[in-house]
């Protein structure tokens, strides 16, 4: 069974690999090496059905539904004048501490992710506002730049999240509910990180405060908020109460979103058009890979290979810090060359077996597999947060890694607070009684 498993795990190595470095997109890559490994465990003329009937399992989850849904609804509140007025009430919020521009930039990420679900979003649209801003006061923009970069990924954690509805799927089952409150308190605490160092930045810099002065206008700014922040009102309360599941939700958020576009007068007919257009080809991408993972998956399953690759790893320590220190190192490393989806699906059947082996909670895993790759979304040479950060900023991504550095030391380190502090990701699903 070894060497068995050894060819199929050699077959898929090869064959993906060699297409990835001819620049075949990871998604054929990923099925061409599943469907040749396939030959290597069936006869030929069942491997075309097997992997059809693979593919069709793998997508046919109404979970699944929510991932459209809020990709459409993230889409619709980038180009639905949601995020100016999320800006302005940060401002309002925050504007008294130094740096103010750029705390309102890592606040507005935080509330668009909290509605929207998307980092490269977030990344676009509140970067788009208020990396102009920032260059009048004279900020660096290569800094601008790097506060928007990082704290984007905020969206992946809190909240709606598509990234934690794909842990769900590919995890065999673990609540989608558990897994949105899990992500609360480590979104929360990836943005107060990214403050806490621009803040420092900030004062080293000579950033100063600019705080939106008088009562009336603090107020008038909060109530134009009010319905965007309302959503998130909404798609939390009615989870949590039992009103809705969070596919129901999804579709809720498109609809609310809409009408609020349309209440602001952002949004014509013809830039709906595109925007459905463009969501549909972003979910064509997300449900094809899903769809070949299922290959991947039957055949890690038939060989056992999960199993042999998580006693291998057992079999260089039983120490289970070190154990779980591997794991993030090679989750962070791979986040580096791959989106998170595809990254979610290939490396939760092997080490997700490994982490329950440990006494760990399949919610909190889930939390730190996210975690993980959210760090890869805005490092080289794939992060398609810090490409997104870069071409709003018009800057090339060597102008920003210097500044980007120490925002990625900063959540490597919250990164193994959460690993090895189970109740920042647990305390608000035990609270909520969706787990024990």
């Amino acid at each position: 069974m070894v060497q068995f498993a050894f060819e199929v795990g050699m077959t898929l190595l090869i064959i993906g690999g060699i297409l990835l470095a001819l620049g075949v997109p990871i998604s054929i890559s990923m099925g061409i090496g599943s469907v040749a490994a396939v030959f290597v465990v069936l006869p030929g003329d069942k491997v075309a059905i097997t992997s059809a009937q693979r593919i069709y399992t793998g997508i046919n989850s109404f979970s699944l539904l929510a991932i459209p849904f809020f990709i459409l609804a993230g889409n619709i509140m980038n180009n639905g004048g949601i995020a100016k007025r999320l800006i302005n009430f940060a401002k309002a919020l925050i504007g008294f501490v130094p740096g103010s521009l750029a705390q309102t930039n890592i606040l507005a990420n935080m509330f668009f992710g909290a509605v929207s679900g998307s980092g490269v979003a977030a990344a676009a649209a509140i970067g788009g506002v208020v990396n102009p801003l920032q260059e009048e006061e004279n900020y660096e923009k290569a800094y601008s730049a790097a506060v928007n970069i990082a704290s984007a990924p905020c969206g992946m954690l809190i909240p709606p999240s598509n990234t934690f509805i794909v842990y769900s799927l590919a995890s065999g089952g673990a609540s989608i509910a558990a897994l949105f409150m899990a992500g609360y308190l480590p979104g929360i605490l990836w943005g107060l990180g990214c403050m806490g160092l621009a803040g420092f930045y900030a004062k080293k810099l000579g950033y100063k405060a600019m705080p939106v002065k008088g009562l009336s206008i603090k107020l008038k700014l909060f109530l134009d908020a009010i319905p965007a922040l309302f959503l998130i009102v909404i798609i939390v309360g009615g989870i949590l109460g039992g009103i809705f599941t969070p596919t129901e939700a999804s579709c809720i958020a498109v609809i609310y979103s809409i009408i609020l576009s349309i209440a602001y007068r952002s949004i014509t007919p013809k830039q709906l058009y595109y925007i459905f257009l463009n969501s549909a080809k972003t979910t064509g991408m997300i449900i094809f890979m899903i769809g070949i993972s299922g290959i991947l998956s039957w055949v890690m399953s038939f060989t056992k290979l999960p199993t042999l690759m998580a006693n291998s790893l057992m079999a260089i320590t039983d120490n289970q810090i070190i154990i779980m220190l591997l794991m993030n190192f090679i989750m962070l490393i791979m986040g580096c060359l791959m989106d998170p989806t595809p990254a979610i699906l290939i490396f939760t059947p092997i080490f997700l077996p490994i982490a329950q082996t440990l006494g760990y909670d399949i919610v909190h895993f889930g939390v730190i597999m996210v975690f993980n790759f959210c760090i890869g979304t805005i490092t080289p040479p794939v992060g398609p947060i810090l490409f997104t950060g870069c071409k709003v900023s018009g800057l090339k991504i060597e102008n920003v890694i210097k500044r980007l550095m120490p925002f990625f030391i900063l959540e490597t380190a919250l990164l193994l607070l959460i690993t090895f502090v189970p109740e920042i990701s647990l305390l608000i699903p035990k609270l909520a009684g969706l787990i024990q």
